[in-house]
């Protein structure tokens, strides 16, 4: 089966290697056509508009690169492999956290500050120990879905769809909308950004909540409470401002049985969120570890659940 042979060798190329340092990529790529176009559209007036029309070209750029490229390849299994493989950030979920935490093992917390500001769009210049290791989890709880397991499913879709051209053009129209968001979704940009954020939480919004149940199956199969982790899912999944993002913050905080959430300063300005699991302890830097183990469980068995899918239909 093309698809499964693709998808595993896509994610072992991604898990083992990650991204290699100054290797052209596609996101950076897109990266730039994103603000290439924001330079000329965004102003203070009929700003919905011209981000509809900078969503637009984004994907329709994106989309046009791929099929070209692959009809140029005659659709080459070495090129969707690629494809699927840059388009992953299994590996560079943890190569970006890890640094936090290795900085605080080390009692530098200056360091870690420093390293998490990367990672993450909060204010983490007074951050305390707790909120570090509290946003590391959150990262890796969102992403596990954001960058990984909704590729996945956006993989298995387009396939479903077209075997020779839908796997890619699915993932990377996919991967085109969240950078999109990620580079555009800040309450700076206002109604500018709107387009863009509205279309990665409607994208994201299936991934999301199978995402949610897949993390959970994860935590019995390494051990954890699932009815606890699944009292904690039902009853929180939905405490965070994006529709999407506390299905995943939910899951992990029920199986590791830590506190996640909480309010932040993002640009100076403190912005009060709601505790998920508020009854549970705050984590500690083990359980970081924890919580990669969890996200690797959960992305093989939701690999494994997609795979099994298109083979049964």
């Amino acid at each position: 089966m093309n698809f499964a042979l693709t998808l595993c060798i896509s994610l072992l190329l991604d898990e083992i290697i990650g991204d290699p340092v100054n290797f052209p990529h596609p996101v950076k790529l897109i990266g730039h056509l994103i603000f290439f176009l924001k330079s000329k559209l965004f102003t203070d007036t009929h700003s919905f508009i011209r981000g509809l029309v900078l969503c637009s070209l984004t994907l329709i750029t994106t989309g046009l690169a791929v099929y070209i490229t692959l009809y140029i390849t005659d659709c080459n299994i070495i090129i969707q492999i690629y494809m699927l493989y840059s388009a992953t950030a299994w590996r560079d979920l943890k190569d970006e956290t890890l640094p936090v935490v290795f900085a605080l093992m080390n009692h530098d917390i200056e360091s870690s500050r420093k390293f998490l500001s990367r990672v993450v769009g909060r204010d983490t210049e007074n951050m305390n120990e707790h909120e570090i290791t509290r946003a590391v989890i959150e990262t890796i709880a969102e992403n596990s879905v954001d960058g990984i397991m909704s590729l996945m499913f956006f993989a298995a879709l387009g396939y479903a769809l077209n075997r020779s051209y839908g796997m890619a053009l699915s993932v990377w129209l996919f991967k085109a909308a969240s950078t999109l968001d990620s580079m555009t979704g800040y309450e700076c940009y206002h109604e500018f950004g709107k387009a863009g954020a509205r279309l990665d939480d409607i994208l994201n919004f299936i991934p999301a909540r199978l995402g949610g149940l897949i993390i959970i199956l994860a935590g019995i199969l390494t051990g954890h409470d699932a009815k606890s982790a699944l009292r904690v899912f039902i009853h929180d999944r939905k405490k965070h401002k994006s529709p999407n993002s506390a299905h995943s913050e939910s899951a992990f905080a029920g199986v590791l049985c830590v506190r996640l959430g909480g309010g932040a300063f993002y640009d100076g300005k403190f912005e009060s969120r709601p505790y998920i699991n508020a009854c549970a302890r705050d984590p500690e830097i083990y359980d970081v570890f924890s919580a990669y183990k969890l996200l690797d469980v959960s992305c093989a068995l939701f690999a494994f659940m997609i795979i099994l899918t298109l083979w049964r239909i």
